[in-house]
């Protein structure tokens, strides 16, 4: 008995005319001469099984005097570009195994508890530009902070329905009762930029200005107080004051605001420089509006790190 074994990735049946090609085919280069009447039986079978599932593999048990017949489809061989995710993964794994020796197994009693529970102290909302880690950035370890990353690390306010990033909030805030929570926004922007580029007046279904939006006032204020500049100085004025926007704008959120009144919990902006390294820190000083006469947020605490 030998097996034939056939592959499609086409969604369309073979013909009768091509099974019986392709098994002329196969029995010239084998060497063997198939009876007519197993062939048609093959076919049949074949065209059957194709008909009922034609992206799948089959297999069609041909009668023959011992040879095991082979057909595969000619689909290309993306061989490089399969190369080349194993190679990736191959240096995840790695850096994988080193963080299990070098840092899991070596603090086991710490990794033990933080299995039972998590006590951060800060909960960060960070741009999800892949330069942009805050755990690399600021050296946080697992368990020191509950993290949640959006384009252009923005907080949009109450009103605007749920979020991932204010789902995010209500648990680190409710659940795990942070102390403090931490905006931190970047040089270099694409979400800024892409909001910097918005035009008003056109209508767009796009995920990113639909999003971006959220940060609006930040925009027009950057627009009013730095008109003179050219649009990349806008554009990182306009980071740092949507930051600003996004500590206000937890404020509306009446169980963090609750919580800043009490003297329970701290907000905070930073920024980081990736261009020549530096941060900025500064802290929300919340005293009822947190919002000075010209509509600046009132802050304090400022400290910068180079």
């Amino acid at each position: 008995m030998a097996h034939a074994m056939f592959q499609s990735s086409s969604l369309s049946c073979p013909s009768s005319l091509d099974l019986r090609e392709t098994s002329s085919k196969a029995s010239h280069i084998f060497g063997s001469q198939l009876r007519s009447r197993e062939i048609e039986r093959t076919q049949l079978r074949l065209m059957d099984s194709f008909k009922k599932n034609p992206t799948v593999r089959l297999k069609a048990l041909v009668e023959s005097p011992g040879q095991a017949q082979e057909i595969i489809d000619n689909k290309p061989k993306v061989a490089g570009a399969t190369d080349e995710v194993s190679d990736h993964f191959k240096e995840l794994k790695h850096r994988f195994l080193g963080f299990k020796k070098d840092k899991y197994l070596s603090n086991l009693e710490h990794y033990q508890r933080l299995s039972e529970a998590q006590a951060p102290k800060f909960m960060v909302i960070a741009c999800a530009d892949s330069r942009v880690c805050p755990s690399s950035i600021l050296g946080f370890q697992p368990g020191d902070a509950f993290v949640v990353r959006n384009v252009a690390n923005l907080v949009p306010p109450h009103d605007n329905g749920p979020t991932e990033t204010n789902v995010a909030l209500e648990f680190a805030v409710n659940s795990l009762e942070v102390e403090n929570i931490l905006v931190v926004g970047h040089s270099c922007c694409g979400g800024i930029k892409a909001l910097m580029s918005l035009q008003d007046e056109v209508i767009s279904s796009s995920f990113i200005r639909n999003w971006v939006v959220v940060a609006k006032p930040a925009r027009l204020k950057t627009k009013s107080a730095a008109s003179n500049l050219n649009f990349d100085q806008q554009c990182r004025h306009c980071e740092k004051e949507s930051i600003n926007r996004s500590l206000l704008n937890l404020l509306t959120y009446p169980w963090i605001e609750e919580r800043v009144m009490r003297g329970t919990l701290s907000i905070h902006g930073g920024y980081y420089d990736f261009i020549d390294c530096t941060f900025e820190k500064w802290t929300l000083d919340y005293k009822g509006s947190s919002l000075l006469a010209n509509g600046e947020c009132s802050i304090k605490n400022r400290e910068f790190w180079a």
